[in-house]
């Protein structure tokens, strides 16, 4: 009897499991056809701005403020995001000689002229933590003395053109609004509240929460061996385009970099400094861009949905060369920490555009202007 009780429950189990399955299997096809039918195009081509973006942009530089005093440190105030450098370094920014004429356009303009320019490369979080642990990976690169005008009134004479990004191809919040939300939850400790915003199902973020965890990656075997992105779009010329910047090793002597100490909290910058300044090898990558096609499904103000490269191929427009450098000294470091990237520091012909980037830059210069105020006061 004790047999046939068993056997009888074994089935029980069995079916339920593959009923389990099969309606697992129908949601997420049902889940897939309404993503489908429900981001397909075409879409605008302009920027579209809500009539309370700017109430909510104040909301969130106080927030983002918040966070500054929250994570600083006895002798400094860090940066809201990205606050963990792995190291500034220079490098040259080559565009293509034989670049064709339609993406010949702003600081890409001259084939073959070489931009000097330094980059950033750093962790995601707001606070520095080991490089073991999961989290976003980031590339600014600000190049110099890059004639016209500047977007920023305040900036005009500096020559300079930035491009942001970051090791994840779209990012966990659509637009002004979600960010909010985003932002206000992690400043008081309820990460999950991100994309659980209260009882009601509708209001859940489950893609989003998805995003966020992929973003959250396991660390490269070093910031030279990952692939970054823009996430957010940016005018190129009369188009509009994301950037990427990937790894690009046959056009640097081949390297095989020693195998790193992941328990070691800095060995990103160690794998950095073993490549550049010891073995002094230098590291090449790839700029490229996307244009946006408007007639498939390539939102300008929805930095959640990533654009099919079978809608649109990356092209190359330019190569980086990093070369071999010692950049891990205390003036150097410092030196590092104080400057500011910005996508918004460059030229009308790359203007940041869509919700996102509008958001940045208010944010970005309202922290950026409170943190090095109470930094110069320490």
């Amino acid at each position: 009897m004790l047999i046939t009780l068993w056997l009888r429950l074994g089935a029980f189990l069995a079916r339920l499991l593959l009923w389990s399955l099969v309606l697992g299997v129908l949601g997420w096809a049902l889940a897939s056809a309404w993503f489908a039918w429900q981001h397909r195009g075409p879409v605008s081509a302009q920027e579209l701005i809500a009539d309370d973006e700017a109430a909510m942009t104040q909301d969130i530089i106080q927030t983002a403020v918040r966070i500054v005093d929250q994570h600083r440190e006895s002798t400094r105030y860090l940066r809201d995001a990205h606050a963990k450098a792995h190291g500034c370094v220079k490098a040259e920014v080559q565009v293509l000689p034989e670049l064709p004429g339609e993406l010949r356009q702003g600081v890409f303009s001259e084939p073959g002229k070489t931009w000097q320019a330094t980059m950033r490369l750093s962790n995601g979080n707001a606070y520095p933590q080991f490089d073991s642990i999961r989290d976003a990976r980031g590339m600014a690169i600000k190049l110099f003395d890059v004639p016209g005008k500047q977007l920023l009134s305040d900036r005009q004479g500096r020559g300079e053109q930035d491009f942001v990004m970051f090791n994840h191809p779209n990012f966990f919040v659509s637009n002004v609004a979600e960010y909010r939300q985003n932002i206000a939850a992690q400043a008081d400790g309820k990460k999950m509240m991100a994309f659980f915003p209260g009882r009601d199902p509708r209001t859940w973020q489950v893609r989003h929460l998805f995003i966020a965890l992929a973003t959250l990656a396991p660390a490269p075997s070093s910031p030279t061996q990952t692939t970054y992105f823009s996430v957010s779009p940016y005018k190129f010329g009369e188009a509009n385009a994301k950037f990427r910047v990937m790894p690009d090793p046959d056009s640097c002597p081949t390297y095989n970099l020693p195998e790193q100490n992941r328990k070691l909290p800095n060995f990103l910058r160690n794998a950095l400094n073993q490549q550049l300044s010891t073995d002094r090898v230098p590291a090449c990558f790839a700029l490229q861009i996307q244009r946006q096609d408007a007639n498939r499904y390539m939102p300008i103000e929805d930095t959640s949905i990533e654009w099919r490269e079978s809608d649109a191929p990356f092209e190359t427009v330019a190569r980086i060369k990093v070369p071999a450098q010692d950049f891990d000294t205390p003036a150097l470091n410092l030196q590092c920490d104080n400057q500011s990237f910005n996508p918004w520091f460059g030229v009308e012909a790359h203007r940041p555009i869509g919700g996102i980037n509008r958001l940045r830059k208010a944010v970005y210069e309202a922290v950026s202007d409170y943190r090095h105020s109470r930094n110069a006061g320490l």
